[in-house]
């Protein structure tokens, strides 16, 4: 594990770095106990402190877990498709906010990537996440539930749907999608949405997934996608007028 001094970046992060390289080739193995912190800056020629702040990256990262007592020190974890999770969210939210991706390729985006789980998730999914999506159903009919409240419950409905499929590669890969493109797009178009429209369109759903009919869940979800990118040309062309 090298580092060059040089480099116009934080010691502490190419420290981070390489041992996160170290991790994801297979140089340390899950549970294999780091080089101490005395071990390490020797290693990499810098203070200590340095070290230590480029561990806090990686146990913030969840790559590594610290332990106290004589046995202790720092140990590489076993990530985990949850603990990914959130990396996962915030790097499509900055991808799509820096980058200025157009409400269509999004909406065609999360759309295509969650009607690949229709046909698993009717043929996997468990009473707990069906109670879990009926659950927020009822949660979206409350009369005095706020814009964020109704946001939050439309994402974990469709999360419900998408861990349906019982296959946790897709779910982390549809984290990005459900968690970071639905809240932009409810963002743009939640003036114009009808809670009926959607709650109506969220039943639908939940009941060909219970009956297993996964036609019906994929059609309910074009539906939902169309309504969505006419909300957004509404939302645009009021806007038009204004100006």
């Amino acid at each position: 594990m090298k580092i060059d001094p040089q480099k116009p970046v934080d010691l502490s992060a190419q420290i981070a770095q390489a041992i996160r390289d170290a991790i994801i080739s297979g140089q340390l193995i899950v549970d294999e106990r780091l080089p101490s912190e005395a071990e390490l800056a020797d290693q990499f020629q810098v203070s200590r402190p340095t070290v230590r702040e480029a561990l806090k990256r990686l146990a913030a990262q969840s790559l590594i877990r610290t332990q106290r007592g004589a046995t202790g020190g720092a140990f590489v974890n076993r990530l985990s498709f949850e603990d990914a999770y959130s990396q996962q969210i915030t790097t499509s939210t900055l991808l799509l906010s820096m980058n200025a991706v157009d409400f269509d390729t999004a909406c065609e985006a999360r759309y295509a990537l969650e009607r690949a789980c229709a046909p698993l998730s009717a043929q996997r999914r468990t009473a707990d996440q069906l109670a879990t999506m009926r659950a927020e159903i009822f949660r979206q009919e409350q009369p005095g539930l706020t814009d964020e409240a109704f946001c939050a419950s439309d994402v974990a409905f469709h999360r419900a749907l998408v861990d349906g499929a019982g296959n946790p590669v897709l779910s982390y890969q549809l984290a990005g999608a459900v968690e970071a493109m639905q809240p932009l797009m409810n963002m743009i178009t939640f003036t114009e949405r009808s809670r009926e429209e959607i709650i109506s369109l969220h039943s639908r759903i939940v009941d060909a997934l219970q009956e297993r009919e996964p036609d019906i869940v994929d059609e309910t979800l074009v539906r939902l996608e169309n309504y969505t990118r006419k909300l957004a040309q509404d939302v645009a062309d009021r806007r038009k007028k204004a100006v």
